[in-house]
């Protein structure tokens, strides 16, 4: 079954969540690396395309990728996708991650984590997609 096809409208938003396992832990300190954001920019890229284009889309560029604070195993992040710009087959996003939680184990609580007062801004990106035309 297909879906029919839809207008994509600027201002479309798609937000995820996601807790980060211990087992993506790749540097000292639980440091993710840089490339799991990215992966989770495909995931709500691929939702956004879905939603406005009845199609998952393809990745064509990221523009300006910033790292701005570092990503740990044990963080919970809300990952945001907005659409800002329709081409006739491409589709422009800018895309962040947000750290909304973060573990805070000690060896008295091994499971220990907190609820941030503010997000903190980890990752940003504009990324470009396509659609079939």
């Amino acid at each position: 079954m297909t879906s029919p096809r839809r207008t994509p409208e600027v201002g479309t938003r798609v937000v995820h969540r996601r807790y980060v396992p211990y087992s993506h832990a790749h540097y000292a300190g639980n440091l993710v690396d840089g490339a799991y954001s990215l992966g989770l920019f495909g995931d709500v890229a691929t939702e956004m395309c879905i939603r406005t284009d009845g199609d998952e889309g393809l990745f064509a560029s990221y523009a300006d990728v910033q790292f701005r604070e570092p990503v740990r195993a044990g963080d919970v992040l809300e990952i945001t996708c907005d659409l800002v710009r329709v081409g006739t087959r491409s589709r422009v996003l800018e895309l962040a991650v947000h750290v909304v939680a973060r573990g805070a184990a000690t060896p008295e609580r091994p499971g220990a984590a907190e609820l941030l007062p503010e997000p903190l801004l980890a990752t940003t990106a504009t990324g470009t997609v396509v659609v079939p035309g």
